[in-house]
């Protein structure tokens, strides 16, 4: 067989793109006792395999002695979902009451205001507490630009830098 035919199969074989009669090729090869001295180390892939396909598993696995039969299997089943579908039958009633007690204890009092001067009030208390939280995020804005020309400061001396070099 060339040696060439051997080493392009080789590379098929480990690109998983071999077929099942190039395998048997390369098994015939390194099975064999002429092999190029350089492909020697793949010879252990292919003896192994050889080796694998004659293994025969001979212990016995033990029987399950509680639920041999099949109507105790049906039973277990029984039981497994009944305790299934009542865990999920109580989930469910302890979600309903829980969620259910903490309805709105007013429903009549929908934000709306009768007097003018204290729908002012409550729009102006809204408007400031919306402010003062933009404020906090402009201040953030802020240090982000002091970060931006420090950087800006760094990297013209690293590249002033290396430049002169």
């Amino acid at each position: 067989m060339e040696l060439s035919r051997i080493e392009l199969l080789l590379e098929k074989y480990f690109d998983a793109e071999t077929s099942l009669i190039e395998e048997k090729e390369l098994h015939d090869y390194f099975c064999s006792q002429d092999i190029a001295p350089h492909l020697f180390q793949y010879r252990s892939i292919f003896g192994y395999l050889a080796a694998a396909k004659t293994d025969k598993f001979t212990k016995s696995l033990p029987k399950l002695k509680e639920f041999s039969s099949e109507k105790g299997l049906r039973k277990l089943n029984f039981y497994a979902i009944s305790v299934a579908a009542s865990v999920v039958v109580m989930i469910g009633i302890g979600s309903y009451i829980f969620y259910s007690s903490q309805v709105v204890k007013n429903t009549n009092e929908l934000g709306t205001y009768n007097d003018p001067k204290v729908a002012l009030a409550a729009t102006q208390k809204a408007l400031s507490l919306l402010s003062s939280n933009v404020n906090v995020g402009i201040k953030t804005v802020h240090y982000i630009g002091e970060y931006q020309v420090t950087k800006n400061k760094i990297f013209r001396k690293a590249e002033n830098n290396s430049e002169g070099l």
